[in-house]
C-alpha cells in the first residue's frame, strides 16, 4: 500500500495510521534525509529478521542502525560521553550515522552486539512516526537489483518494486541516492568511517 504524506507538515491521523502498523509487528519503507529505508519497531523481533533477509544479511553480524527523535532516547540504548554527545547536538537531526557502544538496555535481540549506528534524519515524517511509536525505529536503506536510481528514489516505482513484501509504502516525495555519512564514536576520537551526504561540524 502506497500512502502520500507531505513532509512539510506531516498528518497526524496518518502518522498514527503508520504507527499502530509498526505497532502490528509490520514493516515499512520510508523517507529519510537521504536513501528510502526500511522501518520496524525495534521490539519487532520477526520484522528485523524479515528486514535482514531482504538484504541478505546474517542479523547476527549486520550492522543495524535505530532512528530516534532526540538525543534523549538516543541515551537509553547507547552510551555516550561528553564528545560524541557534543557532536551529536551539533549535528543532528541530519544525514548521519553516528556509532555508539550499546547500553544495557538495548532489546534483547541486540544483546549479543557491542555497537549500534545511532540515526536522526533531518526529515519531519521519519522523526513523527518515532515520536509517536514511542521508540526508536531499526532501520537499513533500501535496495534493488535494478539498474536505475529510479527504483530507490520514485516512491512509486518504490512500491512496484516492494509493495507486495512489506505492510506500507510512505510516499514522501522523491528520495535522495546519497547514503549518511558513518561516525564511529566508540573510540578515543571520533572517526568518519564513510563520507555521505553530510559535513561533520565539529
Amino acid at each position: 500500500m502506497l500512502l502520500k504524506i507531505y513532509d512539510t507538515n506531516p498528518n497526524p491521523a496518518q502518522i498514527r495510521h503508520i504507527a499502530e502498523v509498526l505497532r502490528n509487528k509490520g514493516v515499512i519503507i520510508f523517507p529519510t534525509d537521504g536513501v528510502y529505508a526500511f522501518g520496524c519497531d525495534i521490539f519487532n523481533t520477526v520484522g528485523v529478521e524479515f528486514i535482514s533477509k531482504l538484504k541478505n544479511h546474517d542479523m547476527r553480524r549486520a550492522d543495524l542502525s535505530f532512528i530516534c527523535h532526540e538525543l534523549r532516547e538516543i541515551s537509553e540504548y547507547a552510551k555516550m560521553d561528553d564528545v560524541s554527545f557534543m557532536l551529536m547536538k551539533q549535528n543532528l537531526p541530519g544525514p548521519f550515522t553516528f556509532i555508539l557502544n550499546g547500553s544495557s538496555k538495548l532489546p534483547k535481540l541486540f544483546k549479543n552486539k557491542k555497537t549500534v549506528g545511532i540515526r536522526m534524519p533531518n526529515n519531519a515524517i521519519a522523526l513523527a512516526i518515532v515520536r509517536e511509536l514511542g521508540n526508536p525505529l531499526m532501520t537499513s536503506s533500501i535496495f534493488t537489483h535494478e539498474d536505475t536510481t529510479e527504483y530507490i528514489t520514485d516512491p512509486e516505482l518504490i512500491d512496484e518494486y516492494y509493495g507486495n513484501q512489506v505492510d506500507l509504502v510512505i510516499d514522501g516525495g522523491y528520495g535522495g541516492t546519497i547514503h549518511s555519512t558513518i561516525v564511529d564514536c566508540t573510540n578515543d576520537e571520533p572517526e568518519i568511517i564513510r563520507q555521505g551526504a553530510g559535513e561533520l561540524v565539529y
